[in-house]
Formats: structure tokens, C-alpha cells, sequence
């Protein structure tokens, strides 16, 4: 089959690697698939000029990946009106964090054929055998669609991939990696090129507000992801790495572990990755740092302890303040991520979280301070619904047209 990636443009000069697209080309390209991209992000492109390419090339499929967000939302009408609108549609396919917690909502609104549920590798291979072959989408594991009657019909999800190392690198040679390798980044130097990785998918902690929430944490073997590691240096010059998977710091012995395998390569690289405070130790953060570790992003969120609580962050202010200390006592850069307007917030509350930022702030980004939202697919999502925030009959809409503004 001939398929088009659409990397939508989020309004800036640079953009991270489409990890999501990658993954699944990556299996597409296993199976002998076309690939083309179609980068709106490098060229800001209108969504008009994306019906004019697709009425001037054939392809089978178009894909799309998108995660939670208005912006996302308001950026999908558009592109999705420019698909719709050419004289060669493809078969029309969205995945990714945003649709999958209501893809009727989705599949209405945009007029597209077919919603990926959750983890796409499975899901993706097993479809363009059924398109190509006309068989029953029944049969497809983890998708959702509308029949000829108007009716929904949605599939069981595929078993999630446990031995993550089993799955093919991203196929980097269809992207423009001289684009991506330029986006920016804390505490990176002028001349760096950074890329993004996964080390893991999946997250141990259950926090209310994430909408990313597939069960249970796979992992990677460190050697395997220092293979990857190495490549990118050697075939694309990259000399940083963001570790963008919900966290790395898992545990201490496998934040040690890729430690080792960093220290064995002694490659000219520094890397960053999310952390979890109640992982931290002194001796942890200064064998981080000594293997090129300059910033952690940190899930603060608050530090009332009676919001953490409400929560279930797993963390305490007494925690929170000395893993920050010792992160910035061993010369690592700290994210300092904070929400307010959590239903147990207040005036005294959000002080408290505004004195740390002043305290703690070595100025190496810019701070993530924002309103807490209830995404689709996230525990107090569910709890609006049943509060009478979101109309129970239609929440998705009501939450990306109405409240979300």
C-alpha cells in the first residue's frame, strides 16, 4: 500500500520528531509498505495545499497521530475538511492518545473512516493486511470505526508489545532529521543536535489528571537503546538526547543501569529524561550527571499535601524539596511542572507552589504552570461527567468545543 504520513503544524519554527508516526512506519516499512510524509510542521503549509497533493498523488492510506488538546483538536478540523475535500481521498486513519478515549466523537467529527485504539504496531499491520486483501474490519484488532448503517463499531485492543526491543528502529531516513535535530531544548548548547527516544512505555503511578493511561511499564534493555543511542550520533550527528517516555527513572536500579551503558559508550552526548522525586538519591543524581544527565523533568504538580493526596501523586513537599535540592546541588537542571485549580486548591494552596518556583527556579526554561484540565481518558475526566461539569451525553464535545476554551 502507498501511505501518507500528515505531521501537523503546531505554529512554531521548530517541532520534536513524530515518535508516533515513527513507530508506526516503522512496522509499515517491515512490511513493505510506501511511505511519504508530508511535513505541514517544517513548512507551514495551509491545509488547502494538503488536498492539492493528495489530488495530485495516489495514495491508500492517510495517517494521522495526534495526542489530547484543543490546539490539537482545532488543528485536526482543518487538516481533516483538506483530506476530505480531494478528488483521490485515501482511506482515512487518526491514532494516538487524543482520539482513543472517545473515538466516536472523533470519528463523527472529522468524517474520517477508521480511529487506532492505544498502542498502534499490531494494530497497524493487521489493518493495511485487510484493506489490501478486502477483509472485514471485524477481524482488526484495537480499531473503531462507523458502518454503512451509521452504527459505531469499535474492536478489543491487541495485546501490548511486552519485549519493546523486539520492535524495528523508527525508519529516520523518511523524516527531514536535519529539521528535527534543531529543536530546542533545556541546558543544550548552541551547536547540539537533539533528538527524542523512548527508553519505556507506560507508567507504575496513577496520577488523576493523565490521560495516558495503558496499564503496567515495559522497558527497554539499556544496551539495546545505547545501540540506537550511538546511531543516531554516528549516522545524524546527534548530541542530545530527550528521553521522552513518561519515565525513565522508573526505579534506581534501572536508572543505574542505562548510567552504565552511558559510561561504557563515552560518547560526546548529553541527554535529559522525566523523573519521579521519591526515586532520587544524591548518589543517583551525581552518577547521572557524571554520564551527561544535565536536566530531569519533574512532575511536581503542588505542594499542598493535601492536594498531592487528591491526586495520587505519591509524593510529599518534604520529598519534593530535597530531591530538588540535591538535583540542583549536583548541577542538573530541575522542570519544575506545577497545575493549579485542582478541586482541593485554593488561595494558600497555589502559594505555597508559587514561593517553591521562586525558591527553586534556576532559570533554565520556562516553567510549566497550568490550569488543571480534565482530558478525555484521564481519571477526573470521569469525575466531571459525574459531577455535572461536562454533559454526561456528550462529554467529549462538550469538553473540546465548549469548556476547554
Amino acid at each position: 500500500m502507498r501511505v501518507l504520513f500528515v505531521v501537523y503544524d503546531n505554529g512554531s519554527y521548530d517541532h520534536i520528531f513524530p515518535m508516533g508516526l515513527g513507530a508506526i512506519g516503522a512496522i509499515l516499512k517491515r512490511d513493505g509498505h510506501e511511505i511519504s510524509v508530508w511535513n505541514q510542521d517544517m513548512h507551514h503549509w495551509p491545509d488547502e495545499y494538503l488536498t492539492e497533493y493528495l489530488d495530485k498523488n495516489k495514495f491508500d492510506m492517510v495517517i494521522v497521530s495526534l495526542i489530547a488538546g484543543y490546539y490539537q483538536y482545532r488543528r485536526m478540523l482543518g487538516l481533516s475538511k483538506a483530506i476530505n475535500n480531494s478528488k483521490q481521498r485515501p482511506t482515512y486513519v487518526i491514532g494516538g492518545y487524543g482520539p482513543t478515549p472517545e473515538p466516536e466523537y472523533w470519528l463523527r467529527k472529522l468524517e474520517c473512516d477508521i480511529v487506532g485504539l492505544g498502542e498502534g504496531e499490531i494494530t497497524i499491520s493487521e489493518l493495511t493486511k485487510a484493506l489490501d486483501n478486502n477483509e472485514p474490519l471485524e477481524q482488526v484488532p484495537g480499531i473503531a470505526w462507523i458502518d454503512v448503517s451509521g452504527k459505531f463499531q469499535e474492536t478489543p485492543r491487541p495485546p501490548q508489545i511486552e519485549d519493546l526491543d523486539s520492535l524495528p528502529w523508527y525508519p529516520y531516513e523518511l523524516f527531514p532529521m536535519e529539521y528535527y535535530r534543531l529543536m530546542e531544548l533545556p541546558r543544550a548548547s548552541a551547536t547540539d543536535f537533539r533528538m527524542p527516544m523512548m527508553s519505556a512505555r507506560g507508567c507504575t503511578f496513577k496520577c488523576t489528571f493523565c490521560y495516558r493511561m495503558d496499564p503496567g511499564y515495559r522497558k527497554r534493555d539499556p544496551v539495546a537503546l545505547l545501540d540506537e543511542v550511538e546511531f543516531l550520533y554516528k549516522d545524524y550527528g546527534i548530541t542530545r538526547i530527550t528521553f521522552q517516555d513518561d519515565l525513565l527513572m522508573s526505579s534506581v536500579e534501572h536508572t543505574i543501569e542505562v548510567c552504565r551503558e552511558f559510561e561504557k559508550r563515552k560518547l560526546p552526548i548529553t541527554w535529559d529524561c522525566n523523573g519521579r522525586l521519591n526515586y532520587c538519591s544524591k548518589e543517583l543524581l551525581e552518577y547521572m550527571s557524571k554520564v551527561g544527565c544535565v536536566y530531569i523533568n519533574y512532575g511536581i504538580e503542588s505542594m499542598d499535601p493535601n492536594v498531592l493526596n487528591s491526586m495520587k501523586k505519591g509524593l510529599s513537599p518534604k520529598t519534593i524539596t530535597q530531591g530538588i535540592e540535591w538535583t540542583l546541588d549536583v548541577g542538573i537542571s530541575p522542570g519544575l511542572n506545577f497545575i493549579f485549580g485542582y478541586p482541593d486548591d485554593n488561595m494558600d494552596t497555589i502559594k505555597k507552589s508559587v514561593n517553591f518556583l521562586l525558591k527553586y527556579d534556576d532559570f533554565s526554561e520556562k516553567r510549566t504552570i497550568r490550569p488543571v484540565t480534565p482530558y478525555p481518558g484521564s481519571p477526573i475526566y470521569y469525575d466531571a461527567i459525574n459531577k455535572g461539569l461536562l454533559d454526561k451525553d456528550n462529554p467529549a464535545a462538550d469538553f473540546y468545543e465548549n469548556k476547554h476554551l
